[in-house]
């Protein structure tokens, strides 16, 4: 049975100088609003469920083929750690957030049933001032803290002005392909930015276009619920001399930060049809400028080199409130990078600095450095597994096919690899975390987390730094997936991820980190099943690993809690096809 009737089936069923730089103008786009009246959620509709992005960013997994296996990673120079415990009592509060189903029936007016069954929830979310700003892959809602929903669930299509993802006509319309959410309350400005790759799309066949682009909203007051200055940058990047390597491309995983002067976002670049990439690209431009509605240039930043290789998910840092930002040179907005370039192990993370930042306001003249800094060893991740349970989707598969499908069909969970995550500069130290592959003790490998707290140095106008603190964390038997620290302006940081294993049900957790190592695993909300999305299924996607993440997300707010979000299972209503959740937290460090 091919895949589309199958899923019609189910759906029926229910260190560089910037030397390379270049300057490209910021395209204003237009206005849009965040406030309407909440969705129909009646009914799932039929047609095509899910899109997939590019194949060509599985390249970025180099040397990955096949299936991932929990036993694909050998315990030879493994990392080890003490796996921590676990408790169920916790400092946090917090509410449950989009799920899959919100996702799926999101939409007002001609955008109601126009969403996919999107899988992994790709998490971005902001807080500041009693709100809450929730993104999962297509869709967000504007919450008050306390968990009011205050707007309805908005499809990213809408939000943005382009035409609706699918419309289920007879033949259905294609709308253009959007993903990677990320959003950032900025303090300084009292400002929300929302950023979205998109990648044009044949309407009449679905096929993607030769063109892609970044798109940066940012809020024309400090309510999130309110109206929203939207801007374009084009990452297409097959004109110009030279042209980028099997271009046009588009823009992977966009990763935002912003300091005093500037708002960043770098990408991993890829070729929309072909292999190929082509490394980070950066982009900068006037934080004042988005702010006023003024569109300024960008500088554009293309594939810096980093040790023995080009650099990848190069990720900015943002401040927290109250938090100082770096504002010797001119100006510096810094960032961190792994350098695991051969998807096996590494010892290495890099620091950047921008500096010269305060001249994106003018006439943009902003030099990049990075320094290689020694640090524990961490690598390439396996893919995790689940406590048996009810799998619903497996027994609609089975009945579609004829065959019995059961617990000897549990899906592994993905990790993805182990690119640098979110980054915060806070009381003078850059905090990050990513995923590793780790061996405790008397456990198996699984999949951890690396974290580090690096203190960047300048001598003589050169970049360097040490680690002041790192560690790992990890559960022994289990796995910790996707994590993202956040930090209080004084340096409290706190880390937010999936905890998943033999033991757990897919569950939100954290931990809170120090000079001392990592606190005890609280959990804030348990997992009530195994993931049981399409992804999972090899008839599906030919693979037995569902989707998860792609990231966490975590951030402080003025008062110094940390909140962060994290995909769960919840026991919420689900659609046939998925029943990923997530959960917002709010942790008092």
């Amino acid at each position: 049975m091919r895949l589309a009737t199958l899923l019609v089936a189910l759906a029926a069923m229910c260190g560089t100088a910037a030397s390379g730089q270049a300057l490209q103008q910021l395209r204003f786009v237009g206005t849009t609003s965040l406030s309407g009246r909440p969705a129909n959620a009646s009914g799932q509709g039929a047609g095509l469920e899910f899109r997939q992005g590019p194949e060509e960013e599985q390249g970025f997994l180099k040397n990955v083929t096949g299936r991932k296996s929990p036993a694909r990673v050998p315990a030879d120079h493994v990392p080890t750690a003490a796996g921590l415990q676990v408790s169920a009592s916790s400092s946090g509060t917090g509410f449950a957030g989009l799920t899959h189903l919100d996702q799926r029936v999101a939409g007002s007016g001609a955008y109601l049933n126009t969403q996919f069954s999107s899988e992994p929830p790709d998490q971005c979310l902001a807080v500041g001032g009693g709100f809450v700003l929730e993104g999962v892959n297509s869709a967000f809602r504007v919450r008050s803290t306390s968990g009011a929903a205050l707007t309805a669930v908005i499809p990213m299509n809408q939000f943005f002005g382009l035409a609706p993802g699918i419309i289920r006509s007879t033949p259905p319309v294609y709308g253009p392909f959007t993903s990677d959410p990320r959003c950032l309350f900025d303090a300084h400005t009292h400002r929300w930015f929302v950023t979205i790759l998109v990648i044009g799309i044949d309407p009449g066949t679905g096929d993607f276009l030769p063109a892609s682009s970044l798109l940066i909203a940012v809020s024309t007051t400090s309510n999130p619920a309110g109206t929203y200055n939207i801007f374009s940058i084009d990452t297409t990047n097959n004109t110009g001399t030279p042209e980028h390597a099997g271009c046009p491309c588009f823009g992977d995983q966009p990763l935002i930060g912003a300091d005093q002067y500037g708002f960043y976002v770098t990408t991993n670049e890829f070729p929309i049809t072909g292999p190929g990439f082509n490394g980070a690209q950066i982009y900068a431009t006037s934080k004042a400028k988005l702010v006023a509605g003024s569109p300024g240039s960008v500088v554009h930043i293309a594939g810096p080199a980093l040790a023995e290789d080009i650099a990848y998910s190069v990720q900015p840092a943002t401040v927290p409130p109250g938090g100082a930002f770096a504002t010797s040179n001119g100006g510096i907005e810094y960032f961190l990078s792994a350098l695991d370039f051969t998807s096996t192990l590494d010892s290495r993370i890099a620091v950047w600095a921008m500096t010269n930042t305060i001249s994106l306001d003018t006439t943009p003249n902003v030099v990049l450095q990075s320094a290689v800094l020694n640090s524990q060893v961490y690598g390439f991740p396996p893919a995790a597994q689940q406590k048996d349970g009810p799998l619903p989707l497996a027994d609609v598969i089975g009945s579609v096919f004829g065959v019995k499908l059961g617990h000897q069909h549990l899906p592994l969970v993905e990790s993805n690899d182990d690119r640098m995550q979110q980054t915060v500069y806070a009381a003078g130290l850059l905090w990050s975390s990513l995923s590793t592959a780790v061996k405790t003790a008397n456990g198996p490998v699984r999949t951890g987390a690396a974290w580090f707290a690096v203190q960047p140095t300048w001598v003589g106008g050169q970049l360097g730094g040490s680690i002041r603190s790192q560690g790992y964390v990890s559960v022994n038997g289990n796995s910790v997936l996707f994590p993202a620290v956040g930090v209080s302006s004084i340096g409290k940081a706190v880390m937010g991820f999936t905890l998943i294993g033999p033991d757990f049900y897919p569950s939100a957790a954290y931990v809170t980190l120090g000079a001392g190592g990592a606190g005890d695993i609280k959990v804030v909300a348990a997992g009530v099943a195994p993931d049981d999305g399409l992804t999972g299924y090899p008839v599906v996607l030919g693979t037995n690993v569902g989707r998860w993440g792609d990231y966490s997300a975590a951030v402080a707010d003025e008062n110094g809690d940390i909140w962060f979000a994290t995909e769960f299972i919840p026991n919420s209503p689900r659609t046939i096809l998925a029943n990923w959740g997530t959960f917002i937290a709010r942790i008092n460090p």
